[in-house]
């Protein structure tokens, strides 16, 4: 049995590899059943040859940062991706300098097999781990006591077998001790995959290179605003996408009407004096 522990993963404190992770932001997914190729042809990614190494794929994203333009924001990104054995099989790792954007097909890619993902935003405090099975997400969250997906509880006893201070309900225990949030989640991806991530795996690893596209905004259907205040008063309001474009065309057309200025003469004091009768 598998007993990794986040304690097995002090090494990314004191790693320069993983501090340019955190400071650029990352995604790094782990995807069974799947080739290098499959994956990257999956996240619609432009062929870019092979890079050795991080330091390959490092240049390759920052090769293409330095051809953006920069009066627009662009989040295309250069992902690099191997294949490494792990539980039940070969899995491909994908690793990102993305922001901590994710991969989007991360679900159909996991259909009839598995996709285990963390990430951080760069800097920001939001790291994030997915699990998915069979293109289901079983288990997401930020912080481990704030679990979603379609079996949130299904992961309760790892996450505590790794180090993290829950209750065996998988609430925060405030008597267990700290542990380092990132390499727990480190330890619990090899748990799900089998793969031990080093620092020497990624940095020696022949990475497959793909130029990942920006990815459409989604499409949204409404606006909440839910608000409480420190008096426990609390703001709730809901509006759909049609009430805020209608609204929208209000203030527009508002805006562009013209401007009218109405100008009251004053009454000499013959017409004041003829009107009144005086």
């Amino acid at each position: 049995m598998n007993s990794v522990t986040a304690h097995d993963y002090a090494w990314i404190r004191t790693s320069p590899l993983f501090r340019h992770m955190m400071k650029s932001g990352y995604t790094l997914t782990l995807i069974r059943g799947r080739s290098p190729q499959e994956v990257l042809r999956a996240m619609e990614a432009e062929p870019r040859g092979t890079g050795e190494g991080t330091a390959g794929l490092i240049n390759a994203d920052d090769a293409h940062r330095g051809d953006v333009d920069h009066d627009y924001w662009d989040d295309s990104y250069v992902a690099g991706a191997f294949e490494a054995p792990g539980e039940s099989g070969d899995w491909t790792v994908v690793l990102g300098f993305d922001g901590g954007l994710g991969l989007p097909c991360a679900d159909t890619l996991s259909v009839g097999g598995r996709v285990v993902a963390h990430s951080s935003n760069g800097g920001k405090p939001i790291h994030l781990f997915h699990w998915f099975e069979d293109g289901e997400l079983r288990t997401t969250f930020e912080g481990p006591s704030a679990r979603d997906g379609s079996s949130p509880d299904e992961l309760i006893a790892l996450l505590r077998q790794v180090g993290f201070p829950l209750t065996p309900e998988g609430e925060h225990d405030e008597n267990a001790p700290g542990v380092d949030g990132k390499a727990a989640v480190l330890a619990l991806t090899e748990r799900l995959t089998g793969i031990r991530v080093t620092e020497s795996l990624l940095q020696n690893a022949t990475y497959e290179l793909g130029l990942v596209p920006e990815q459409p905004a989604e499409e949204w259907t409404g606006l909440v605003i839910d608000i409480t205040d420190a008096n426990g008063e609390r703001l709730y309001k809901e509006w759909t996408y049609e009430e805020v474009a209608a609204a929208t065309d209000r203030a527009r057309a508002e805006a562009n009407a013209p401007v009218v200025i109405t100008y009251n003469e004053p009454l000499t004091q013959d017409r004041s004096e003829h009107e009144t009768g005086e």
